[in-house]
């Protein structure tokens, strides 16, 4: 095995070294934009030796002006079959499609090297093109994964500029979009809360780990709304939440949690966690500043004899209280209590699709 080289230094080596030589010989005066965003562990930075194995080697996108999309693709693509070397710093650069599309290596068939339009690009990736308008509901139905993965990696080159200005309008949500999903994120935090205490109660050990375990994701999922960052799917989540400023502060409390030997130890230490991210909501100043103390779930606020004894923060107190920043009516009324929709969908078979996410604009009142 050749040294590992994390994937999007080595693909912009060779783009540099063997690409763009190319281009420049056989295409003088070609407009197009060079960059590794998408799919991939290594856009994202967290790949390693155990990615080598599948989808991962020497690779980049080229995207080309529309017009110039249908006259120069295949010429492109035929000329860097020709002549890119089968290797680059040990590595291949031939695939094969395998099992599922995966793509292998050690193979003659195909460079790695992917040629679209832009807005083509766009569309197949998160079912929406940024180089126009972006309307509300395609934000909503667009998950964060597929949203971090064309705003991280890196643009190796961009001769058209457009693929940098999409970008810099994907940086984040608008705002009335962040209100909206920071108030459903409280909001399924407020679902489940007292139920960590209330399954342990009645003998149901597995039920409170299970809802414990859900509880950790949505703080998680909550602190990365409050940092202006997307959230990664499940496989990169703890690494990224790590990464947060929030991360050094949260993580061995959320752990703990997690293997707390009682019920009333795990609702502690989620109460620590829910009066951290109060703390941090109140730092945002987007509503009035809200009590981050916990109290007993049924009961009023902060009375400790009051209610059933199950420690919660009243989430759908923040919730509340960002609703009525929303200025637009539809999320003011229905999205920010389902949220976008990996806040209420979680299979990766929609969530990965363009397509299959776009259907459900019908829940926003819109029929697509």
């Amino acid at each position: 095995m050749p040294e590992f080289i994390p994937g999007l230094q080595l693909s912009e080596a060779f783009y540099r070294e063997a690409i763009a030589p190319i281009l420049d010989t056989a295409f003088p005066g070609l407009t197009y934009a060079a960059a590794l965003i998408g799919s991939g562990s290594d856009v994202l930075g967290y790949d390693t030796e155990r990615s080598t194995d599948h989808g991962w080697g020497p690779r980049c996108w080229l995207f080309l002006p529309d017009a110039d999309d249908e006259t120069y693709r295949t010429a492109i693509d035929e000329t860097l079959r020709a002549r890119l070397p089968h290797t680059f710093r040990d590595y291949p650069t031939r695939f094969s499609r395998g099992a599922e599309g995966v793509l292998l290596p050690d193979s003659p068939v195909q460079h790695y090297v992917l040629i679209a339009s832009l807005p083509r690009f766009f569309v197949q990736h998160l079912g929406f093109d940024p180089t126009g308008k972006i309307p509300v509901v395609d934000w909503l139905v667009c998950p964060q994964q597929a949203l971090l993965e064309v705003t991280c990696g890196a643009v190796f080159h961009d001769g058209f500029g457009a693929l940098t200005m999409a970008r810099q309008r994907l940086t984040y949500y608008p705002d009335n979009i962040w209100r909206t999903l920071l108030a459903a994120q409280w909001q399924r935090i407020s679902q489940e809360e007292a139920f960590v205490g209330r399954c342990s109660e009645v003998g149901d050990e597995l039920g409170s780990a299970v809802v414990a375990a859900r509880l950790v994701r949505e703080i998680m999922r909550l602190c990365f709304l409050m940092e202006w960052q997307y959230a990664p799917y499940s496989k990169w989540l703890g690494t990224a939440f790590s990464r947060l400023t929030c991360g050094p502060a949260l993580v061995p409390v959320l752990c703990d949690a997690l293997h707390a030997a009682t019920w009333q130890e795990c609702e502690r230490l989620l109460s620590v966690a829910y009066e951290t991210v109060a703390r941090m909501h109140n730092a945002l100043g987007i509503t009035a500043p809200l009590d981050p103390r916990t109290g007993h779930y049924h009961g009023r606020p902060f009375k400790e004899q009051d209610g059933r004894p199950f420690t919660v923060i009243h989430a759908e107190r923040f919730a509340n209280a960002i609703r009525e920043t929303i200025a637009d009516a539809m999320l003011r009324a229905v999205a920010s209590y389902t949220g976008g929709v990996d806040q209420w969908v979680d299979s990766t078979d929609v969530t990965t699709h363009p397509e299959r996410s776009q259907r459900l604009k019908q829940l926003y009142g819109d029929p697509g």
